[in-house]
């Protein structure tokens, strides 16, 4: 039985759809993924999970346990990072992990816990002293401290630079390795594609795709990336002509296809015909990034 079962998800605000017949499920053990654009409908959706919203209509299950019709059990088998998550400015961080310790039968022993997320040394630091990445490793602690079978962590790395993202994505990938299963909610491409088992795209309250990163990448128009500089003019009816090309696009001199290898192949051909040099050439797979783009582009079809 997988741990999280999402079926026909559906919640409305005055009259609008905000989430508008979601399903999917999560095996135990992984990372999975809920991707999208501001306002597609995410944040809404982990909190019919949590049991912090009553859904309009679907059925939602973790580990089993309806979220609102059975919350006490389930905030002993589900930890939370909320999107917007502060504490008390003065509060240390031993004040909130023995504080939050109370609230559980049988807590996790928060020492070695916050060992583990580089606490140690920041016991006596109040809240208001922590960097933004020692506030989210704090939170991770906080939301692992009742020993979770699964942990919604929800736009954990926004607003942190390039290394503290980087160390809370290893965080992400200790706390799955130690049993727990991650339902990550994110719009960064980067850090989805990296941590992710599978992804749900989640547009405009619907799910666009499911799949692997690479699945999701392969599914897009154009996998294959073709970025350079040609010594002379192309003519644009030979571009438009190659073969299982996505997309052309023209930035100062440079251009950049997307397509398959096929239009790779093609492109060094018209390239030779032309008696055309290709001037810091690139080819490069397309990214998670592309593959957004792309299913999002379709969705608001």
């Amino acid at each position: 039985m997988p741990v999280i079962e999402v079926t026909d998800l559906r919640k409305s605000y005055g009259g609008r759809p905000v989430v508008d017949g979601v399903s999917f499920a999560v095996e135990e053990g992984e990372i999975f993924g809920i991707l999208g654009p501001n306002g597609a409908g995410k944040t809404t959706t982990v909190e019919c999970v949590e049991g912090l919203r009553v859904p309009d209509a679907g059925r939602v299950r973790v580990t089993g346990l309806d979220p609102v019709a059975e919350h006490e059990q389930l905030t002993r088998v589900l930890g939370a990072q909320l999107q917007e998550s502060e504490l008390q400015a003065k509060l240390t961080v031993r004040e909130a992990l023995e504080l939050y310790a109370t609230f559980y039968p049988r807590p996790a022993d928060w020492r070695p816990l916050a060992e583990r997320l580089g606490l140690t040394d920041k016991l006596s630091t109040r809240f208001a002293k922590l960097s933004g990445g020692q506030k989210q490793r704090l939170f991770i602690a906080l939301a692992l401290i009742g020993g979770p079978r699964v942990v919604v962590l929800d736009e954990l790395t926004t607003g942190l630079d390039p290394r503290a993202r980087r160390d809370t994505w290893q965080l992400i990938e200790d706390v799955r390795a130690s049993g727990v299963t991650v339902l990550l909610v994110t719009h960064f491409m980067e850090e989805a594609q990296r941590l992710c088992d599978r992804i749900a795209v989640i547009d405009k309250g619907r799910v666009a795709a499911l799949d692997t990163p690479s699945g999701l990448i392969r599914r897009s128009a154009g996998s294959t990336v073709i970025t350079f500089t040609p010594s002379a003019p192309l003519d644009e009816g030979d571009l438009n002509a190659l073969p299982a090309l996505a997309s052309v696009e023209h930035k100062d001199a440079r251009i950049t296809l997307s397509g398959t290898d096929e239009t790779v192949n093609a492109v060094i051909t018209l390239l030779a015909r032309c008696h055309i040099t290709a001037h810091q050439l690139r080819v490069s797979d397309a990214t998670l990034d592309d593959a957004f783009l792309d299913l999002t582009k379709e969705a608001a079809a």
